[in-house]
């Protein structure tokens, strides 16, 4: 094959005609994200929270790319890094929690998007990992495609020439800065078409533009906290994700996509609500208990920090509560007796403890009753 047709997207936004379906759909998810950033508003330490949520996003995210480290295996991953035996990609989950705090670094400091932010962003993601040969932090330099094939002419899409993005990713940079009219599901939504249609770097493309819906949410203000995340959705419905975008650039089939998109909004805010609670009432309940088992107030920091991090390591335990490694043995002990922590390593040194009901409130799929501590 001598050569191959490409797509070129227009500069956003597009000419939009929603209608009472879409209407509806974006008032839901304008309502959810309005319950959602009330949360957030309230949240009495919100670090507790957003940690534990990066991480479930960084593995709900890279798993749509193909990794298979779960969040129980980041968690213990982050506890003992010098393991040997952690997942491969387990490197490339934390990669994506490194890209993600960065670009909030640059929110939370005032900086406006820029293509210098995307690239930086780009290079935390893949540096030292698979995809490490391709260019981190650096423009696509060659023609690409989407699909299972590797032939151009049996491709399922093929993004613009790698010649022409520097003006269409200065329009995209644009549309991120200066966007502020349209519903904000319509905002994420043309956003993340338009990076992913542009696929502006070799790889990683799909994580950064999941990436980037979080950073515009709290860059508008409209979530306090990052605190929602796509990917589950995205990650169940993943075939209809592919189609729509597919379809966008197919055939204009933008109110199918912002209605994809404003429910994937409403129901992992819904989903966000729920887990929250949650968390915050399981966080009371733990604190109760360990005050009857310990009358110290060092091990009340600990159970916080377990919210943060399910994981903990005894000498980690010493640093969080400010006392020597034989308190923060008893300490742990104690807890684990009472049911709070189990050792997951079953070696003599070296151990490692997990808060199973944080975790699983973390990582399971909500159901309709709460867990009964």
């Amino acid at each position: 094959m001598l050569g191959h047709w490409t797509f070129r997207p227009e500069p956003l936004p597009p000419r939009i005609e929603p209608d009472l379906r879409l209407m509806s759909l974006l008032s839901t998810a304008d309502r959810a994200l309005g319950e959602l950033a009330g949360i957030g508003r309230r949240l009495r330490n919100p670090h507790l929270l957003i940690r534990p949520f990066i991480r479930r996003e960084a593995v709900l995210s890279s798993r749509i790319e193909g990794t298979i480290t779960r969040l129980d295996q980041l968690f213990l991953f982050e506890a003992q890094p010098e393991e040997p035996s952690h997942p491969s990609d387990a490197g490339e989950v934390r990669n994506y929690v490194r890209a993600l705090e960065h670009g909030l670094e640059y929110i939370r400091g005032g900086e406006p998007f820029s293509l210098r932010m995307l690239r930086e962003i780009h290079h935390l993601l893949l540096d030292g990992v698979r995809g490490a040969e391709k260019r981190p932090g650096e423009l696509r330099d060659r023609a690409v495609l989407i699909g299972r094939s590797s032939e151009f002419d049996e491709a399922r899409f093929i993004p613009p020439c790698h010649t022409t993005i520097g003006p269409m990713l200065d329009d995209f940079v644009a549309f991120l800065r200066d966007e502020r009219s349209l519903p904000v599901a319509i905002q994420l939504a043309l956003a993340h078409y338009q990076f992913e249609t542009i696929h502006p770097f070799n790889d990683g493309n799909g994580r950064v533009g999941r990436l980037l819906i979080t950073l515009m949410l709290c860059e508008r203000q409209i979530l306090p906290q990052p605190l929602l995340y796509l990917s589950a959705f995205f990650e169940q419905h993943r075939e209809e994700y592919y189609d729509h975008l597919l379809n966008v650039s197919r055939r204009a089939a933008w109110n199918d996509w912002f209605g994809f998109f404003a429910r994937a909004i409403a129901e992992q805010a819904r989903d966000a609500v729920i887990r929250v609670q949650r968390l915050q009432d399981l966080q009371e309940t733990l604190r109760q208990r360990t005050s009857r088992l310990i009358r110290t107030a060092a091990p009340q920091i600990l159970v916080d920090e377990l919210f943060a991090s399910p994981f903990i390591t005894m000498n980690r335990a010493a640093d969080v509560m400010g006392v020597a490694f034989k308190s923060a043995a008893r300490t742990i002990i104690t807890l684990e007796e009472a049911g709070i922590l189990r050792e997951i390593t079953g070696q003599q040194r070296n151990r490692v403890y997990c808060a199973d009901e944080i975790l699983r409130l973390l990582d399971e799929p909500l159901t309709d009753d709460p867990p009964t501590p």
